[in-house]
């Protein structure tokens, strides 16, 4: 099983790329692991929101498969607490798809289009994060949720 995160545009802060790259290489140990970024959309300056996430959710959209389980990190999801996210992955890691996306938006959120589409819709707090944020914070959680299924000590409870 194949895990991606499909992002909106790049990650502009370099704290954040570098906490992103750490993450990231982690994950690699454990599975096949790929961030897909998808460019930001151009001119959008002066564009209505809802037109904005429509774009970008189409330019998502193209990179998802038929037998992809997708997963939409979005405030108004489920939400887990980290030993049942990682009780959720563990089963989801064996269900008979390819590929687990994981999809963060662009500023705005994610299209009408995508939420329809998702698997599941998922939370990681009811707070509001930035777009950039939020892909270190999940990666993180994944790498904790990955570390539990090993029965590493990373996580403490």
């Amino acid at each position: 099983m194949k895990i991606a995160l499909l992002q909106v545009g790049k990650t502009s802060e370099k704290y954040l790329s570098e906490g992103i790259n750490i993450y990231a290489g982690r994950l690699e140990r454990y599975l096949p692991f790929e961030i897909v970024t998808v460019p930001e959309i151009k001119n959008s300056r002066n564009m209505p929101a809802g037109e904005q996430k429509e774009k970008e959710g189409e330019g998502i959209f193209r990179l998802l498969k038929e037998e992809d389980y997708v997963v939409v990190l979005d405030e108004k999801g489920k939400e887990f607490s980290t030993a049942e996210f990682s009780s959720w992955l563990g089963r989801s890691l064996m269900i008979q798809k390819k590929r687990i996306v994981f999809i963060t938006g662009g500023p705005w959120g994610l299209s009408s289009q995508l939420l329809s589409r998702s698997d599941l819709s998922l939370s990681l707090s009811r707070m509001t994060f930035s777009h950039q944020i939020v892909r270190l914070l999940f990666l993180e959680q994944l790498y904790r949720a990955l570390t539990i299924l090993k029965g590493e000590p990373y996580h403490h409870e």
